[in-house]
């Protein structure tokens, strides 16, 4: 099956931990047809459910009455995923880096966010605006993708 040269899509889900397995879905079927590995797909997907989570946790505070954006752009060697919300902003570079000798150690749960998009992507930008969030993830389809 040939790759295509351009992924336009986006959608909206609601505020729910209920939607994120349609999301997973959504940008699992978007990445492997730009060519990513199963890997790669695990890991984007990864990434973008931790990006939800975090919107439906932090910037809704659990309200499933609201929704979020999911869109994917896709060109060239570039896939891009941005999710979108309409909910409270923060600061990204405020959030510090975790322990994880120390997570481990006194079995703590979450708090792995935002380190996991920035280990699992190649670029996570955090962009606040007047009424609106938006984490952009960015991840490079290199010359051979493996499964």
């Amino acid at each position: 099956m040939k790759r295509p040269e351009k992924i336009e899509d986006s959608k909206l889900f609601k505020s729910t931990t209920d939607s994120l397995a349609e999301v997973r879905e959504f940008v699992n079927e978007r990445a492997a047809a730009f060519g990513f590995g199963d890997r790669e797909v695990s890991e984007i997907t990864l990434a973008i459910d931790e990006a939800c989570t975090n919107v439906i946790k932090h910037a809704y505070k659990g309200n499933p009455d609201t929704e979020f954006e999911v869109r994917v752009l896709a060109s060239g060697t570039e896939f891009q995923v941005v999710v979108r919300d309409w909910g409270t902003g923060f600061n990204p570079e405020e959030v510090p880096v975790p322990d994880l000798k120390d997570k481990i150690k006194k079995h703590k749960a979450g708090g792995l966010g935002i380190f996991l998009m920035r280990k699992l992507m190649d670029t996570v930008e955090y962009q606040g605006r007047d009424a609106s969030n938006e984490v952009r993830l960015i991840r490079y389809l290199r010359n051979e993708q493996k499964s």
